[in-house]
Formats: C-alpha cells, structure tokens, sequence
C-alpha cells in the first residue's frame, strides 16, 4: 500500500440507538422502526450538520442481508427516502457480511481519492431484530461458506468462535484465557454503560466478572462460549460524511472538527478454507499490516483501537494480530488492564459489538463515527486522553470468519 494520493478527510459522524435486548425501550412484540427509519435519522442528522443534501455528491449505503431479515433489497433506492435533495444523485449498496460498514468507507473513500466525488454520505444500516434467535443465526450463517452450513453448528458463527476458544485455550492457558474473556466483558459493558446510544446503556449487573467467568453449556449453546462472550442481535444505523479539502469548504467544516484518513488496508481470505490456524486471525493481521504501511505510522503511535469484537476471544486474538501482544499473549495483555479506558490502548470506547451493539451493516460505521468522536473531542462520557506521542486512531471490521478485513487509521485534521 502507498500512501493516498489526496487528502481524504471524515465529519459529521452520528449513531442511532442500537436496538435489541437490553434496551428499556425494547419488547420483541411491540412495533420497532423498520429499515426505512434508521437510514433517514441517521442521514439526515449527517446532512443537518453539513448544510444539507446540496452539499452531497453521491451516497453509499451499507447493508449485509435485508433480502433476508426484512425481504427488502435495492437498498439504495432508500438514499433519495433521507431527502429529496438526493433524488437522482449516484448511489450505491454494498455487502461484505460483517465488514459491510467499512467496505462502505472504504468505497466513499476511494470515490474522494478518484476525484468523482468531494462529498460522500456513507451509512451503514442493519435491522435484525424480525425473527427469532435461532432463525437469525440460520440467516447470519450466510456470512460463511454456505456448503458447510448443514454441518455447522445450529448457532454457526458463535459455533466457529467457540472452536476457535477452545483451540486457543487448550494451546497457552485455559484458566487465564476464561479470565481475559470475562475482562473483555466486563470492559466492553462499562464503557457501554456511558455512552446513551449503546445496546447495554442500561445493564445495571453489579458483577460483570461473575457473568464472563460462566461455565459455557455445550447442550443449550455452543462448547466454549458463554452467551455474555457473544455481541447480541441489533438493529440501527450509523452515518458519518468522507470529504475532500473542498468537500470541507463546500460543508462549512472546520478542520477542527474533522479527522484525516491516513491510510487504510483491505484484505480477503478464502472462503472455502477452513483457517490454517484457529488461534490465530491472519486476515485481519495482513489488513492492519496494509493499514500501517499505508499510513506510515507504527501500531506505538495507536491511542485507541475500535476492533471487531463480535465475541471476546476474537477481541483478545485482534490484540496480537495488531501486534501489541505476542502469539498467545492477548490474554494477559487484557488481564494487565492494557485494553480498559483508562489502560495503554483503550479498545471499543462505546462498548464495541458486544457493549455498543453489532447492527451488522452499520457496525464499521460506527467504529469510524465514534473515533472521530475520540479525535475531535465529542465523545462526552466515553472520552479518553489523545496524547501527542499517540496521536492516531485503528478501527478493524471484520466480515465472516475473518474473511473480509478492513483497517483503517485515522488522525485529527
């Protein structure tokens, strides 16, 4: 990867609610807001904030599989829904499973760096919350390979993370790998407990340990994984605009309130492979490998890391493929306090898919939406120290069994 040829910059960013279990507001029998809801609250509130659907060159809409939670597809026909000042501008829905919301970054990102675009709308929508839990695994099970579906586990992808669990647990230490996980938990959800837009905004269980350290129940769900080792089903959107120099003066946005794309990496794996190795996550280390080559930066200049913790060994397994612990060492990089707010790399400041929620096409959206919220200093609650040696963001999104990979690294402008 070399280094982006323009200056590439992201602002605006907002986040809906993210619906599910766990929310006062949420009953499984009660009318929710559908598809339609979450893409306009979410573009509009971006478009309030950059003067208005004038100021937008074309949109990206990111979305895993409406076709099947909501039998809806076409979903950029839903752009012009947000405002009518969209109408028959360029559009375009991406999918890349779980990494959808960054694919959709990544596809304003490079619009900007081709000079077709100064000003894209990017969200990232996901509403799954119709079916469910056992049917919605079915549906999610489509992130994978689908051949292998009839002889996966009825829960398939908490299914393939419980494997990889169990692999890493039995190759360093059983005990001390249960530990980390319960602290990834335990980290997640009192980082989600300050931001009001989080899934487990209102958890109030004093003991968050005692729920990591549960034994997991391989006859109600799956060998090595508790249900608190699991992001939960989710609905919501999140949005953030990805400008050029004159995208920033079209907006009216001052640099102060903006963050500079420095470089980013894409990386796929084979989909019909079963990995090499469960313990480790070597798509995502070639994707953060490219993201640090692109940008020029060392993993010792990361102030704080949105990864994609859709269970928490694969939280603890993104440390060492980042390179902040050594193979086999992510467990007590977390045990050490490294991860927590308040630790060397804060991780998933707003609760990460586990804490924040996990609405699958919107979840690399928020990773970006809440490191510009770190870097400009608009994260409230959930604010961290910036320090001047440390002065850049990584966000990792992943789709499938670490399959489709983008990283991305950020700077305040």
């Amino acid at each position: 990867m070399t280094k982006l040829r323009r200056k590439v910059y992201m602002i605006a960013g907002y986040n809906t609610i993210s619906m599910g279990t766990g929310r006062k507001e949420f009953h499984p029998k009660k009318e929710r807001p559908g598809l339609e809801e979450y893409i306009k609250e979410a573009g509009q509130a971006v478009l309030q904030m950059i003067g208005g659907a004038k100021n937008v060159d074309e949109s990206v809409i990111g979305n895993f599989i409406a076709a099947r939670f909501n039998r809806q597809a076409n979903m950029a026909g839903f752009v012009p829904f947000i405002d009518e000042g969209l109408k028959y501008k360029p559009a375009i829905r991406v999918e890349g499973a779980c990494g959808t919301g960054a694919l959709a970054l990544v596809t304003g990102i490079k619009s900007i760096l081709a000079e077709t675009a100064e000003v894209v709308l990017v969200l990232g929508v996901e509403v799954q919350n119709t079916v469910k839990a056992i049917y919605g695994a079915d549906i999610l099970a489509a992130a994978g390979w689908a051949k292998e579906r009839k002889d996966g586990h009825a829960y398939f992808f908490p299914g393939k993370f419980s494997d990889r669990s169990k692999a890493y647990a039995e190759r360093f230490d059983k005990e001390k790998t249960r530990q980390a996980m319960a602290k990834w938990f335990q980290n997640a959800i009192e980082n989600a407990r300050l931001c009001p837009t989080a899934q487990e905004y209102h958890n109030t269980t004093k003991d968050l340990i005692a729920c990591g350290m549960l034994n997991p129940n391989p006859k109600g769900f799956v060998d090595s994984l508790n249900v608190f080792d699991c992001s939960k089903v989710s609905d919501g959107a999140s949005a953030i605009a990805i400008v050029s120099e004159e995208g920033l003066i079209r907006c009216g946005i001052s640099k102060n309130d903006a963050i500079e794309i420095m470089g980013f990496g894409q990386a796929e794996g084979d989909i019909t492979q079963t990995p090499a190795d469960l313990t480790q996550l070597d798509t995502t280390k070639a994707a953060v490998q490219k993201a640090f080559e692109s940008a020029g930066v060392t993993k010792e200049q990361i102030a704080t890391v949105e990864c994609h913790d859709c269970f928490t060994i694969a939280g603890i397994m993104a440390t060492e493929a980042i390179g902040f612990a050594e193979h086999g060492k992510g467990i007590d990089f977390v045990l050490e306090g490294n991860t927590a707010r308040d630790g060397k790399v804060p991780f998933n400041t707003t609760g990460g898919l586990i804490g924040w929620g996990h609405p699958t096409g919107a979840t690399g959206v928020h990773q970006a939406v809440t490191i510009w919220e770190q870097l400009t200093g608009k994260a409230a609650l959930n604010q961290i120290e910036i320090k001047p040696e440390r002065p850049y963001a990584l966000s990792i999104n992943m789709g499938g069994d670490d399959k489709t990979l983008v990283s991305i690294v950020y700077k305040k402008a």
